[in-house]
């Protein structure tokens, strides 16, 4: 999360808001272990990783929605029998748990 800071305080200081995602939980293997963390930009510019590549479009995804919808946190869940997560590219055979929230602070 610290490597993500430099991004986070450059996005609010031109104004844009910041979404958080992190892995809090893993069932099974999984490209990245709880804690790992990704911020995303209302502009769409992304620093960190929550997957390694296999599911981070779609993390990205559901960040802008939740910086242009109501704000409301939201629990997202990607496993190898989601056809989402498949899609996408998340074949590692667990399931991983990442909770997207905005930044207002």
């Amino acid at each position: 999360m610290k490597d993500l800071l430099a991004d986070i305080e450059r996005w609010r200081g031109q104004g844009k808001r910041v979404a958080l995602a992190r892995v809090v939980g893993l069932d099974g293997s999984g490209p990245r272990l709880p804690g790992a963390a990704m911020v995303v930009s209302d502009a769409g510019e992304v620093a960190g990783s929550v997957s390694g590549g296999c599911v981070e479009g779609a993390v990205v995804t559901e960040a802008l929605d939740v910086l242009s919808g109501d704000g409301r946190p939201r629990l997202c869940t990607f496993g190898y029998s989601d056809n989402e997560a498949f899609a996408v590219g998340l074949t590692c055979g667990g399931t991983i748990r990442i909770f997207v929230e905005p930044l207002d602070w």
